[in-house]
C-alpha cells in the first residue's frame, strides 16, 4: 500500500467513523422532541441541513451540476429510501416491536454492505471483512439490547435495513462526479417534500407548528451536525473505504448513543454497553487491517513489483 493510499483509507475511516457518531448522538437528543410532530420535524431537519449544504456548496465555488436522467433517478431513490422511507420504516417499527429490536436489526447493516457491496462489483465477498462485519453487528447488537416485538414490527424494522443499505449503495455511482457535498444536498433536499406530505396526510395542519426554544435547538442540531455534516463525512468517505469497509463503522452509532447519553445526563452505560463498543472496536481492527499480498509463483524485479503495489494488491 502506498503512502498516499494509507492517507486515503485513514481520512475514510476518521470520515465514516465521525458519522456515524454523530448519527448516533440521536438518541439523546430526540427527547426534546418527542413532543413536536414527527414528519414535520424531520422536514424541517433536512430543509435546514440542505441550505446549509447549499450554502457551503457556494462558499466552496461549487456550481450547480446539470443531473441527467439516471442521476435523477438514483437522487430520488436515495430521498425516498435512504432519508423519507427509512424515518417512516423505524418510527413505525417502534409502535409494533421493542426499540432494542429494531435496533439490532438495524445494526446488522455492516453484514449486508460487506455481502452486497463486493456482489454489485462483481467481486466474491472478502472473508475478512464478513467477519468483521459480524463482530461489529454483534457489538452493536449488544449495545442496543435484543428485545421483542410483533412480525409487522420485525417486518418494519427490515424495511429500515434495507433503506439504510440503500442510503450507501444508491450514493456511490453517484459520487466520483457529483462529490460528497452536492450529493448531500441534492437527496437531503430532495427528502423535504416527501416527509411533509406525509406529515399532512396523517396529521393534517398539525404537522407543522412553531418549535419551542427547546425543540428549536434540538431541530438546529440534528440538521447541522446529524444531517448535514454526517452526511458530507459518510459520503467523502464512502469512495475512500467502499461500502464494505465503510459499513463497519455502523457500530458508532450506539458508541454515539452513549457517550452523548452521559454528557447530556440521560443515561449511564452498563456493562452491556462497554462490552459492545469493545467488540465493534475489534470488529473494525479485523476489518481494516491491510490484506497481504498473495505469494508470487516467480521470481519479479524490483520495478515489476513497485507496479503491482502502485495498483493496490492489497484492496
Amino acid at each position: 500500500m502506498t503512502t498516499g493510499d494509507a492517507r486515503d483509507r485513514w481520512r475514510g475511516a476518521v470520515g465514516a467513523a465521525t458519522a456515524m457518531f454523530c448519527v448516533g448522538t440521536l438518541t439523546a437528543v430526540s427527547p426534546a422532541l418527542h413532543d413536536y410532530p414527527i414528519y414535520g420535524g424531520q422536514a424541517l431537519r433536512y430543509a435546514l441541513g440542505a441550505i446549509l449544504l447549499f450554502l457551503i456548496m457556494r462558499a466552496r465555488g461549487l456550481p450547480h451540476l446539470r443531473l441527467d436522467g439516471r442521476e435523477i433517478v438514483l437522487i430520488m431513490l436515495l430521498a425516498v429510501a435512504g432519508l423519507a422511507v427509512f424515518n417512516v420504516f423505524v418510527i413505525e417499527s417502534t409502535r409494533y416491536a421493542d426499540p432494542a429490536t429494531v435496533g439490532t436489526i438495524v445494526a446488522t447493516v455492516p453484514i449486508v454492505l460487506a455481502l452486497v457491496g463486493p456482489l454489485m462489483d462483481g467481486r466474491r465477498p472478502t472473508p475478512h471483512i464478513v467477519v468483521a462485519a459480524a463482530v461489529v453487528a454483534g457489538g452493536a447488537a449488544v449495545t442496543t439490547g435484543f428485545g421483542g416485538g410483533t412480525p409487522l414490527g420485525l417486518l418494519l424494522a427490515l424495511g429500515a435495513l434495507a433503506c439504510e443499505v440503500a442510503f450507501s449503495l444508491l450514493a456511490v455511482p453517484l459520487l466520483p462526479r457529483l462529490g460528497a457535498v452536492r450529493v448531500s444536498a441534492y437527496a437531503t433536499a430532495a427528502a423535504v417534500p416527501l416527509l411533509l406530505i406525509t406529515g399532512v396526510a396523517t396529521g393534517g395542519r398539525a404537522a407543522l407548528r412553531q418549535p419551542t426554544a427547546g425543540e428549536a435547538m434540538a431541530l438546529v442540531y440534528l440538521a447541522v451536525v446529524v444531517t448535514a455534516f454526517a452526511f458530507f463525512c459518510w459520503y467523502d468517505a464512502l469512495p475512500r473505504l467502499g461500502p464494505e469497509r465503510a459499513g463497519l463503522f455502523s457500530g458508532f452509532l450506539p458508541i454515539g448513543a452513549i457517550v452523548s447519553s452521559v454528557i447530556l445526563g440521560t443515561g449511564h452505560p452498563g456493562v452491556p454497553d462497554l462490552l459492545g463498543a469493545a467488540l465493534v472496536v475489534g470488529g473494525l481492527l479485523i476489518g481494516l487491517r491491510p490484506r497481504r499480498a498473495p505469494a508470487r509463483a516467480r521470481p519479479e524485479t524490483a520495478c515489476e513489483d513497485h507496479g503491482d503495489r502502485a495498483t493496490g494488491v492489497t484492496r
